[in-house]
């Protein structure tokens, strides 16, 4: 195993302590864009982390990955489901390489 993610969450909700301690009305506010993002009854716990946990993928973001893994996880997502969202992830990168190589390109003629 690459990583321990055990330790990776422990010591994310150490680090985002010490973050709120030291600035508080940032911490809050992200509290409450979390908490918003969650408020509609569209989608249920276990898709809302499934798609988190892809973003968190795409962000490159492994406090992300962790924490949204384990609530993916608490949520009844099973691993195909897991795997099925982060295919789509992988999907998504390799499309935004594909879209800005061409952008790169159209730079590059312009320029």
């Amino acid at each position: 195993m690459e990583k321990n993610w055990n330790n990776e969450m422990t010591a994310l909700v150490k680090r985002v302590g010490a973050f709120a301690k030291a600035n508080t009305p940032v911490a809050n506010a992200f509290h409450k864009l979390e908490t918003a993002s969650r408020e509609s009854s569209a989608l249920d716990s276990k898709t809302h982390e499934l798609i988190s946990l892809a973003v968190a993928v795409t962000t490159r973001c492994d406090g992300c990955i962790a924490a949204h893994a384990a609530a993916a996880k608490k949520a009844g997502a099973s691993k195909d489901e897991i795997a099925a969202a982060l295919g789509t992830a992988i999907a998504l990168n390799a499309g935004a390489a594909y879209v800005y190589s061409a952008r790169a390109l159209e730079a590059y003629e312009e320029l």
